[in-house]
């Protein structure tokens, strides 16, 4: 059943007052606009399941329609999405597929995706992960951001890694005490990580990601860019492994 095939035989009564070629609501009188609206209602109240279809209609035009936003955003910010030289890059680095991950470590969302996004990218075996630090839960997240970029700038990708993992998984507070218990169970040294925290480049990078969020309309975490398509939220396992092979396909 469609609006467009029904809606007229419900019109009939006000069909017959007004012809159909007057069926603009600006040439029509008072008395036909009331019998137009009292039919439209009467029509709406007896056939509930069309305002459902109507809507089901419209959220599939907005999906569209962001879905070929979301592909120009991408398309146009490419290189600072995918390469942009300062974030921890890992999985296959020939992979066909490129997913970017923006998050926060004190996202509960965020700890849930973690070992999906393992699973989905160890398993396949054809993925190319991408980190980016969005913190957006307040102080805590912050300063576990700064850490993660540090340990990548101080120690190198490995040791950012094992960081990364080690915060994802944590269930205490972040802070100063907790980072220094992770890197020293992880054998990093944690003074020097600690200490480029604060440096100029920790700032440059999480101001480009702010930005790029920003850009991208990536509001919250986690939020992933996935080859050439937005993911606003958390997904998981069996969708992102859908989402991949209709890029694939596509």
């Amino acid at each position: 059943m469609t609006l467009k095939r029904t809606l007229p035989a419900a019109l009939a009564a006000c069909l017959a007052v007004s012809p159909v070629a007057a069926l603009d609501l600006a040439d029509m009188s008072e008395a036909e606009r009331a019998a137009f609206g009292d039919a439209v209602r009467s029509y709406l109240l007896e056939n509930p399941a069309v305002v459902f279809e109507a809507v089901d209609v419209f959220n599939a035009q907005q999906e569209e329609l962001q879905s070929a936003n979301d592909g120009d955003l991408i398309a146009a910010n490419a290189e600072a999405i995918f390469n942009d030289g300062v974030s921890w890059a890992g999985g296959n680095p020939d992979g066909d597929v490129t997913i970017v991950e923006f998050l926060d470590y004190a996202c509960g969302f965020c700890k849930k995706a973690h070992p999906e996004v393992a699973e989905l990218v160890e398993g396949d075996g054809n993925i190319r992960l991408v980190f980016k630090e969005l913190p957006v839960l307040g102080e805590p997240s912050v300063l576990a951001a700064r850490f993660a970029i540090s340990t990548l700038q101080v120690a190198g990708e490995d040791a950012y890694k094992a960081v990364h993992d080690a915060m994802m998984t944590f269930g205490g507070r972040l802070n100063e005490a907790a980072f220094t218990r992770i890197a020293e169970a992880l054998e990093l040294d944690p003074a020097p990580i600690l200490a480029g925290m604060d440096a100029p480049k920790v700032d440059a990078v999480l101001v480009a990601n702010s930005e790029l969020a920003a850009t991208l309309g990536l509001r919250g975490t986690p939020g992933f860019v996935m080859q050439d398509r937005m993911v606003r939220g958390y997904v998981p396992l069996e969708g992102m492994l859908e989402i991949v092979a209709d890029i694939r396909e596509n």
